[in-house]
């Protein structure tokens, strides 16, 4: 019996960092639940017990049940029954052990049925999940609607919907995207008109790509604001499938992730209800389930990356060439040794940025309750701004190390890779779409550029900069300090121009830049406390040395004249 959770050591090397400690003091509210729920925590020990026990139920479900289903369930895949998504086999396998299990609302807080986790455990069960099935962690993972109807729902909504989650084991789905609005939702023109005589909200028009789309629960982004045509007109609602004013036109044929069904979706004078206050739909509700949905596909992406690696590495053990096995070949060893390394880091950026979130959230919901002490706002601020440039930058860099990582596990299996044989090829096929959906790449560049406009990922490096390291470490410092002091040098050059096209064509270039830097600082601190973490900090810091001075060059050597030339595409 296999368990994804205690197979891993780097998940609890992870689960144990030192600012746990500070982490569920906050969301504990210093374990005021103890005396009112017989399966609250007592103290930090016994939170972090119950969060490993949980863990390695959802490890072992994973190991046992989901990850043997996902060969079927991705030939199998959902159809439409009288207007109803119908999953897999395997799938209602898989969600039926977690539900059972009380892994449906894990953040939600306890007053509700929820486990009141933080949200490392959680972003560390959809790692292992999605390491199982990335498709299906997807239908898991959509209980992220519940977190947003927690955060910015009235009582009344939470209290409708909360236990719909954690007592029923409800589904939910992120109706966003429209025809002709996908990544500029701005342009959402779905709309959402109140009936005085009924008093309710009445949903009308055509989503489209809609994830786990025939879901129980729904978040839907709808212009309720007449004669409006940008963000402030739209609003968010909540819809529960038991109306049932919505026909289901089309499940969309998939490259991958074939388990999950994404749906195009009619409304026609579909009741819902209003979620916060009308005109901050996208403004910032969405914005805030968007964050985590990209913190979700950062999990799915290193849990992806986890399941290619170990299949590459399973198989350059067992087949031989010329004699021996490929593993004791240069070529060979040396593309698994990245592939490993990439991993680490981008587990590290993972969980890092998820201890940004922890606190914030955390410190958001306290403001709820009492005003926030001038310490606890500032911290609060500080937090909120980290999460807000560090998770674009988690969404870019582990989508494209996943892919990259997937690349390479098909290219370990040579040929044999190429066909069905192996799980490595439809693992191969969901990872592609970590780097298209919840935004682009392309698009998270956009986000992420903020940190460099605005010195946040600078600031941050400096942080890192000024803590103290082990003198065996000291060597790979310097080469950090070098990169950032490249790094501001070449920021700088091209923010003095104040030629905003320029700056558009090189912020994927500077991003990844401060990516390299600060996954160089994590896995320095990893090593701090685990002597194993130095050699991957080692090979990484180096060869995120000669990338880094790979793009300098080029900035350097890029002007308008280059940009003309690289314009004149057919």
């Amino acid at each position: 019996m296999g368990n994804f959770f205690t197979d891993n050591k780097h998940l609890k090397f992870h689960l144990h960092h030192p600012d746990m400690q500070k982490i569920i003091r906050l969301k504990e509210r210093d374990f005021r639940d103890k005396d009112e729920f017989d399966y609250a925590p007592m103290d930090f020990e016994d939170t972090i017990d119950s969060y490993e026990k949980v863990l390695e139920i959802a490890g072992d479900i994973s190991a046992n049940i989901i990850e043997p289903n996902a060969d079927s369930v991705d030939k199998e895949g959902p159809t439409i029954v009288n207007n109803e998504v119908k999953y897999a086999r395997g799938t209602e396998e898989n969600y039926s052990a977690l539900k059972k299990a009380g892994l449906i609302g894990m953040s939600l807080p306890r007053k509700f049925g929820g486990l009141n986790f933080s949200i490392i455990p959680y972003v560390m069960a959809a790692e292992i999940v999605s390491r199982a099935d990335a498709g299906f962690a997807n239908i898991w993972g959509l209980q992220d609607c519940a977190e947003t109807i927690n955060e910015f729902g009235s009582e009344e909504l939470r209290e409708e919907f909360l236990p719909k989650f954690t007592q029923d084991g409800a589904t939910g789905a992120m109706d966003l995207t429209e025809p002709d609005a996908g990544s500029d939702l701005q342009s959402v023109q779905f709309k959402a008109t109140f009936d005085k005589e009924k008093d309710v909200w009445l949903l009308n028009g055509v989503k489209r790509f809609i994830t786990n789309g025939d879901a129980d629960i729904s978040l839907v982004l709808a212009r309720s604001e007449e004669d409006t045509q940008d963000a402030r007109g739209l609003s968010l609602f909540v819809y529960d499938r038991n109306h049932k004013a919505v026909t289901i036109r089309r499940l969309e044929n998939k490259l991958g992730i074939k388990g999950s069904p994404t749906c195009e979706l009619v409304f026609k004078n579909a009741p819902a209800k209003l979620v916060g206050d009308r005109k901050m739909g996208l403004i910032k509700y969405v914005m805030s389930l968007m964050n985590a949905a990209r913190l979700g596909i950062g999990a799915q992406s290193v849990g992806i990356s986890e399941a290619a690696y170990r299949e590459a590495v399973k198989y350059a053990h067992e087949r031989s060439q010329f004699g021996k096995p490929i593993i004791q070949f240069p070529a060979v060893y040396e593309m698994l040794s990245l592939m490993k390394i990439k991993l680490f880091a981008i587990r590290s950026l993972l969980y890092e940025t998820a201890r940004f979130v922890d606190i914030y959230k955390s410190y958001y919901h306290i403001s709820e309750e009492r005003a926030l002490e001038p310490e606890e706002r500032k911290e609060f601020k500080n937090n909120q701004r980290l999460a807000d440039i560090f998770t674009p930058m988690l969404k870019l860099i582990s989508s494209e190390y996943c892919n990259q990582i997937a690349y390479d596990a098909i290219q370990v299996h040579g040929g044999t890779g190429f066909m069905k044989d192996f799980p490595v090829e439809r693992i191969y096929r969901d990872a592609r779409i970590t780097s298209i959906y919840e935004g682009t790449s392309q698009l998270q560049v956009v986000a992420a550029i903020r940190g460099v406009n605005t010195g946040g990922y600078l600031n941050q490096i400096r942080e890192y900069e000024n803590r103290t390291y082990k003198p065996e470490l000291e060597f790979l410092k310097k080469k950090l300090i070098g990169m950032t002091k490249s790094f501001e040098k070449s920021t700088g050059g091209i923010l003095e121009l104040k030629d905003d096209e320029l700056l558009d064509f090189h912020a994927r270039r500077l991003v990844e830049m401060a990516g390299n830097i600060i996954m160089g600082y994590l896995l320095l601190n990893d090593a701090v406390r685990d002597d194993e973490y130095q050699h991957a900090a080692e090979i990484f810091i180096k060869r995120a040395e000669a990338n880094n001075e790979e793009k300098i060059f080029y900035i350097k050597e890029t002007g308008n004249r280059d940009l003309g030339l690289i314009k004149q595409v057919d």
